[in-house]
C-alpha cells in the first residue's frame, strides 16, 4: 500500500504564498511514474492543478494557475511540492497529492492514490 501525507496548508491573506508538500511512503511500485496536485474547492469538483514526471524534467499544469503555481520533487525524500504564489480567494480548496503506478503521460489525469488533503484558505 502506498500512503501519501499532505502537509503545509493554512490560513494566508489575497496574495501571500504557500508552499504544500506530499510525503509518499509504503510501496515503492509508484516509482518511475508522475505525481500530481489537484484540489476542490467548496461546491465544486476536483479539478487537475499540477503534475510532474518522476525525474522532475517534466512537468504539466493547468492553463489558469500556470505562472503562480510550481511543483517540483525531491526523489531521495519522496517529497513533492507544490509552491503557490500571489494566492487569490478563488484558490481556497482542498489540496489532494495523488500518485500512480502505470503511464507516464503527464496529460493523463488518473490517479489511483490519494492522500486525505490539506487545507487552503485564502482570505481577501
Amino acid at each position: 500500500q502506498v500512503q501519501l501525507v499532505e502537509s503545509g496548508g493554512g490560513l494566508v491573506q489575497a496574495g501571500g504564498s504557500l508552499r504544500l508538500s506530499c510525503a509518499a511512503s509504503g510501496r515503492t511500485f509508484i516509482n518511475g511514474y508522475p505525481m500530481a496536485w489537484f484540489r476542490r474547492a467548496p461546491g465544486k469538483e476536483r479539478e487537475f492543478v499540477a503534475a510532474i514526471s518522476w525525474s522532475g524534467g517534466r512537468t504539466y499544469y493547468t492553463d489558469s494557475l500556470k505562472g503562480r503555481f510550481a511543483i517540483s520533487r525531491d526523489n531521495a525524500k519522496t517529497t513533492v511540492y507544490l509552491q503557490m504564489n500571489s494566492l487569490k480567494p478563488e484558490d481556497t480548496a482542498v489540496y489532494y497529492c495523488a500518485a500512480r503506478e502505470n503511464d507516464y503521460r503527464l496529460g493523463y489525469l488518473v490517479y489511483n492514490y490519494w492522500g486525505q488533503g490539506t487545507q487552503v484558505t485564502v482570505s481577501s
